[in-house]
């Protein structure tokens, strides 16, 4: 076993002892403290990290074989899928949500009831496109005209859709978003922001939004993650030239701020006081870092990527029963929104074994 193989495992037999606490509470996992599994800040089960819970159930499935993580995962589904019903407060995070639970489900398993919530998820997904140019983010009748990076995930779900259906509405409307974000939240230097406002009629850039970062104009480090892998994905589900290049361009902006301990700053534009880390993006920035290695022939991009999760793997991971999930310092925001600061996060979890799950040969590429 090599070194990534080894903390891989470790991490599948924590899991396994842990995970069996959040079926027997009934919850989905946001994140632990104490020995104890925490449920969601906001919005309950339509909180957008739902999905991250079984989606890390099903890459211990794919490693282990284990029915256990397969039981739990659709355990899991089933109350995502009720919040279909609810529906209020369901958003753009839809992707999220349901390609790694219902998605994976149905990848992994050829179950055709997933196959159906997923597409469901992804109609849902298609509904909030605003013709003009953009998939509206959130729900508050202030956001009419938001759209945020983490969106250049979500549109997975989309690309996914189209090869499902043969519709090509799906990627159209993918295309017309990333194509969006590309114009009006990269910077000349790789750096992206957090939320640009659009005009809702015409579709006409009003202004940024600091969002979760430090300040108006910083560089929020999970942002750049999630445009990393999110133009990564956006390469391979098109074979476009244009989104690799973007890839490349903020992976390049990444590696350059990675701090020498190989951690990662909440903010690359942070003050040196008070300090915050965010685990979560270094392991999102891993996966993406890994994939992009394969699309660009540039293996430098799989040394960056050994670099963060070196340094998660030395310093802010915890195999001990004293905290139900694994890694430490997760930071939801720079400015403290309720949502956790430098503590465990589930879906800091899910990446860091998707990163190891792809040095192993054992990912099931869920986003696909």
């Amino acid at each position: 076993m090599n070194s990534y193989e080894t903390v891989l495992r470790k991490a599948a037999e924590k899991f396994r002892r842990t995970a069996e606490m959040a079926g027997q509470e009934g919850i989905l996992p946001y994140k632990s403290a104490d020995g104890k599994w925490i449920t969601s800040p906001y919005d309950g089960n339509s909180w957008w990290t739902g999905g991250f819970w079984p989606g890390l159930m099903w890459q211990l499935f794919a490693l282990t074989g284990d029915a256990f993580f397969e039981q739990e995962a659709r355990r899991a589904e089933e109350m995502l899928c009720g919040e279909f019903r609810s529906f209020r407060y369901l958003n753009h995070d839809v992707g999220f949500m349901y390609l790694l639970s219902t998605g994976a489900d149905y990848k992994l398993t050829g179950n055709e009831q997933a196959r159906q919530d997923t597409l469901h998820a992804a109609s849902l997904l298609m509904g909030r496109f605003n013709p003009v140019g953009y998939i509206r983010a959130w729900n508050h009748p202030d956001h009419v005209g938001y759209a945020i990076i983490d969106c250049m995930m979500n549109l997975s779900l989309l690309f996914w859709a189209t090869r499902q259906t043969g519709d090509p509405r799906f990627a159209n409307v993918a295309r017309i978003h990333a194509d969006m974000t590309r114009r009006e939240f990269v910077r000349p230097d790789g750096s992206v922001s957090h939320i640009i406002e659009l005009d809702p009629t015409s579709g006409a850039r009003i202004g940024e939004h600091p969002g979760q970062g430090y300040g108006p104009g910083s560089s929020w480090s999970r942002g750049q993650a999630w445009g990393l892998y999110g133009f990564t994905l956006a390469a391979i589900n098109t074979e476009d030239t244009k989104y690799l290049e973007t890839a490349c361009r903020i992976a390049d902006y990444f590696i350059a701020n990675i701090r020498p301990d190989g951690l990662t700053d909440c903010d690359f534009r942070q003050p040196a006081e008070p300090e915050r880390v965010d685990n979560m993006a270094g392991a999102i920035a891993a996966c993406g870092l890994l994939e992009l290695a394969k699309a660009a022939g540039k293996p430098e991009y799989e040394q960056a990527a050994c670099r963060l999760l070196d340094g998660i793997i030395r310093q802010c991971c915890d195999f001990s029963d004293r905290l139900c999930g694994l890694l430490t310092k997760c930071t939801a925001s720079y400015h403290d929104d309720g949502a956790g600061q430098e503590t465990n996060i589930t879906y800091g979890d899910y990446f860091f074994v998707e990163a190891l799950a792809k040095l192993n040969h054992t990912d099931p590429m869920l986003w696909r």
